[in-house]
């Protein structure tokens, strides 16, 4: 394994401030396109289902190269990987700002994403690396904070550069503060002398028989279907939600921005309560509890004409996605205790694989059927996923 020189408890640590700073510019990046999918369609004069083929684009190699990028900081060194992933994803962030076209505007959403990858999922082996184990939980927690912070502002901010300035603007101030983060991060880390891996590759695939080790599991596999499906769904249908409010609405951007920032703050809001729900609800309970809201919700926002719906709406879709997906989160980290980095590595490839692919086949629905057939198809698609888990689960209640 990969160590950091002075890698104790009380050496210099990265400040997680500035980890937080990378982590908030990868998602605000990730979900700013939300609010903007109507204003890029209409300036490339296309369908907004095939233009959310930007969204695949980013997520489906986001998704993939988590794969990669885990071996590979340890093989190398994490905040190396980090420096260099950082700076090539600043570089193709402000490069989306001067697409020409659409399939450009695609490639350059697919290079951002592969190195996007390198960075929030190393950032939290770093945590573990650093912090003592009495520390880290308030530590990560600190650090997801960042995280739906991004998911919040992106929103916003997409609204109101879609509806005052340009998409474009929007990129080329996330990749300039991208680029001046990571000269920071850069400035920071270069101190840290990296002792490499003196290990032998015998086979350039190595790496994946973990993978695959896990995936002939049956109570492992059960939670890698259940969030691709969770993200081919939930995730693949929400980035329509923005063109859906403009043109069924006709709401200025901004004002879309800011209802689609509810889904992070449920995310705080879960945040916030875990320990009572966890206590009051159990595992099972949030599950379902969890799918239904999302179900309730995508439900109502499809059925009742009025936009004030999407106020608690998208707050409490997010609130019953936390709800759901932590759950499937902490099962992850016990799929294979003696190698939680691969397990979840696995995890999260299968959520944004999912996500990817859900978001170009439900743009077929919008397309071909409207939007309210897709929301209400998703919706039911969630709540049967979260009682099939729920079922499927108590085979396997022994292993957790």
């Amino acid at each position: 394994m990969t160590k950091l020189v002075g890698e104790k408890a009380d050496s210099p640590r990265i400040s997680l401030i500035l980890l937080g700073a990378i982590a908030f510019m990868v998602v605000a990046d990730m979900r700013v396109i939300d609010p903007l999918l109507r204003v890029i369609a209409n300036e490339f004069r296309t369908s907004v289902g095939y233009t959310a083929a930007i969204i695949s684009a980013y997520t489906i190699p986001y998704g993939l190269f988590q794969l990669v990028y885990g071996p590979l900081g340890d093989r190398i060194g994490k905040l190396k990987v980090m420096t260099f992933a950082i700076a090539i994803f600043a570089i193709g962030t402000v490069a989306c700002a001067f697409a020409p076209s659409l399939p450009i505007l695609i490639f350059l959403r697919f290079l951002t994403g592969v190195f996007a990858a390198g960075i929030i999922p190393l950032s939290l082996a770093y945590i573990g690396d650093n912090f003592p184990y009495t520390e880290r939980q308030t530590a990560i927690g600190h650090y997801l904070s960042a995280l739906m912070l991004g998911q919040i502002l992106s929103s916003s901010l997409g609204g109101i550069f879609g509806e005052f300035l340009s998409w474009r603007d929007i990129f080329l101030l996330f990749g300039v503060a991208s680029m001046g983060i990571a000269f920071i991060f850069w400035q920071g880390t270069k101190e840290y002398q990296i002792q490499p891996d003196n290990k032998e590759v015998k086979n350039g695939f190595a790496f994946l028989k973990p993978y695959w080790q896990l995936i002939n599991q049956p109570s492992a596999r059960l939670v890698i279907t259940t969030v691709f499906i969770e993200g081919f769904f939930l995730y693949g249908s929400f980035g329509y939600m923005g063109a859906f409010i403009r043109d069924r609405y006709h709401l200025p951007y901004i004002v879309i921005g800011v209802l689609l920032s509810g889904f992070g703050i449920g995310g705080l809001l879960y945040s916030a309560s875990v320990k009572l729900l966890v206590r009051r609800l159990g595992e099972s309970g949030l599950v379902l509890v969890g799918g239904s809201l999302i179900f309730i919700c995508y439900l109502s926002v499809s059925l009742f004409k009025t936009w004030l719906v999407f106020i608690p709406g998208t707050i409490l879709s997010g609130l019953g996605f936390y709800m759901f997906h932590s759950t499937l989160q902490t099962r992850a980290t016990e799929m294979s205790p003696e190698s939680r980095g691969t397990a979840v590595s696995l995890f999260a490839f299968n959520l944004f694989l999912g996500q990817g692919i859900g978001a170009a086949a439900i743009g077929r629905i919008v397309d071909n059927f409207g939007y309210i057939p897709a929301f209400i198809f998703s919706g039911i698609a969630i709540v049967l996923l979260a009682i099939w888990f729920v079922n499927k689960s108590r085979q396997f209640q022994d292993t957790y």
